[in-house]
């Protein structure tokens, strides 16, 4: 009952500070994207599955806030990216004259949102469409949002419906980090929370979870 009422008044706040966000998923009908981070899955056992991601472009930004509050705060900043605010150099070919002019482009909402732990703060990203390379992806015009390639790679993860609480993710990254070892797996990278709906969605419907960056499993020699 307690986390309940925390969830229902961090989500009030979060209508609150980024109500042109709410609008915008309610209008699209859609629960948070249309396109997804491509990955293919090489074992699956309860909940837990080691995939192996393709590169893509994530545009990210940092935050400084609690756990819970982090991503509304970023959220709205990259959501305005998204939206427009961004510069594209339009190349041209090599005719008289040459011209060149910044365009603002709307882009594709995909999913999921990523939060990750760095240094204290919240790094929080959104991943480009794959058709984006990292010289297409238009250029933000916020000084604190920046573009960047993943290359592909091998990602654990555990997958979990409920509340967006701080004691949700810890209770599911302790169940990730155990699965990891018995699987003979090593940890190259910090923990990704990654959220797949809008706050709007029903706790019990939401798709939550948590990717772990890992090496190949040891060989048996």
């Amino acid at each position: 009952m307690v986390e309940s009422k925390k969830e229902i008044s961090k989500m009030l706040r979060i209508a609150r500070g980024s109500w042109i966000i709410i609008i915008m998923l309610l209008l699209t009908g859609n629960a948070m994207a249309v396109e997804e981070a491509k990955y293919k899955v090489l074992r699956e056992e309860n909940g837990f599955e080691l995939r192996e991601y393709e590169s893509h472009i994530l545009a990210e930004t940092l935050v400084d806030g609690e756990f819970e509050d982090a991503g509304s705060e970023a959220f709205g900043r990259l959501f305005k990216y998204i939206s427009g605010n961004n510069k594209q150099q339009q190349k041209v070919a090599m005719t008289s004259p040459v011209g060149q002019e910044p365009t603002s482009q709307k882009i594709e909402m995909t999913s999921p949102v990523g939060q990750q732990k760095q240094d204290g703060k919240w790094i929080v990203s959104f991943m480009m469409p794959a058709s984006f390379t990292l010289e297409t992806t238009p250029e933000p015009k916020d000084p604190n949002i920046s573009i960047r390639e993943v290359p592909a790679r091998l990602i654990a993860s555990v997958r979990y419906s409920g509340f967006w609480s701080e004691k949700s993710y810890h209770r599911n990254l302790a169940k990730l980090q155990d699965w990891i070892a018995n699987n003979r797996l090593t940890k190259l990278g910090e923990p990704i929370w990654a959220r797949y709906n809008p706050p709007f969605m029903p706790w019990f419907l939401r798709r939550n979870e948590i990717l772990i960056p890992v090496a190949s499993p040891e060989s048996d020699d």
